[in-house]
């Protein structure tokens, strides 16, 4: 394993999204194995896990708490916070809540969820329009003082809101989407990263498995996969989005690899602070996925998937509209 620095904080070259072990693409895996899956993940050199109080609501950080458990001080757990939800029942309102006192009892509450005495990243899910973000940074950097967090994060967050929270509390990280399938963040956010030294941490890397390969216009999801509800993955759309992955198959073909490997490399090779985290429920994905650290894409490589790329234009938007509101600017 090759590792990283977002901010100030080193990680393995590639995280572990654990968001899919609990749902979201159809029903759950089943627990035990999940837990197996993480530490074979820490085994093969990955130190950086993802989870969420929202991932269930809770499930998702108890499952990544308990697996973690025998390892903790081996390891970086990055969780986050911002969401509307009853930390007593799971109840949600579908709204944000990033109130520095609801920030504080979140972190109480996943302290005891991931069975640790402190988050190494702690991210702000969603920006909240009815909070300043200096008051949200300011909640953080009191729990950094605390001991109870490490360092501070935020995802699918605009470049001033950005700039304002770092300049109150240094942000070590920024997550929001980014692959070959959507690269929304090359116009304005990497460069503002790159200017602030704040690490980037794609989450869909593999565009939601679409880079795979394994998804064309005939494939059904599960019921209860959010996918069903994409505008990119309905079926004519998916049809014309398939020549992207044809561009990074023939790369794969060439190299002797697969096509995710080719696009979590392209990833790779864009900054040294760039760190994905691609999900997965099984053991065979986790290895290929690893095995992208390892494929070195010349500049011949980058060169020729950017000119094939850029022939195309992706089709549908990347979320559903209600969910694209709530991504702060």
């Amino acid at each position: 394993m090759k590792y990283r620095y977002l901010g100030g904080l080193e990680v393995s070259a590639l995280g572990l999204g654990c968001m899919g072990m609990t749902g979201v693409y159809g029903s759950g895996a089943d627990k035990n194995e999940m837990i197996k899956l993480v530490r074979d993940a820490h085994n093969r050199g990955v130190t950086m896990f993802d989870t969420a109080e929202a991932y269930g609501p809770f499930a998702n950080e108890a499952l990544v708490g308990e697996a973690l458990q025998p390892i903790r001080d081996k390891v970086v757990i990055a969780t986050k916070f911002g969401f509307d939800i009853d930390l007593e029942t799971g109840a949600r309102t579908g709204g944000t809540n990033s109130r520095p006192e609801h920030i504080k009892a979140v972190a109480d509450a996943a302290l005891k969820r991931l069975r640790t005495d402190r988050i190494d990243l702690f991210y702000q899910h969603r920006v909240d329009l009815n909070v300043p973000i200096e008051d949200v940074a300011g909640a953080v950097k009191e729990l950094i003082a605390a001991g109870k967090v490490k360092h501070f994060g935020l995802s699918e967050a605009g470049v001033q809101t950005i700039r304002r929270a770092h300049a109150v509390q240094p942000v070590a990280a920024v997550q929001s989407e980014y692959s070959l399938f959507w690269r929304g963040p090359e116009a304005e956010l990497l460069p503002v990263l790159e200017d602030l030294g704040i690490g980037f941490v794609p989450f869909s890397p593999l565009g939601a498995g679409f880079l795979t390969g394994k998804i064309d216009e005939n494939t059904k999801f599960e019921q209860g996969d959010f996918r069903n509800l994409v505008p990119r993955f309905s079926p004519d759309v998916r049809k014309a989005n398939l020549a992207l992955v044809d561009v990074v198959k023939a790369v794969a073909d060439r190299k002797g690899a697969t096509p995710a490997q080719v696009a979590l490399a392209w990833l790779l090779a864009q900054k040294p602070w760039i760190v994905p985290i691609p999900g997965t429920t099984k053991l065979h994905r986790l290895e290929e996925n690893l095995g992208a650290v390892e494929l070195e894409l010349t500049a011949d490589d980058l060169a020729e998937i950017d000119a094939e790329a850029s022939k195309i234009e992706i089709q549908g938007e990347r979320l559903p509209e209600a969910v694209l509101k709530m991504t702060g600017h």
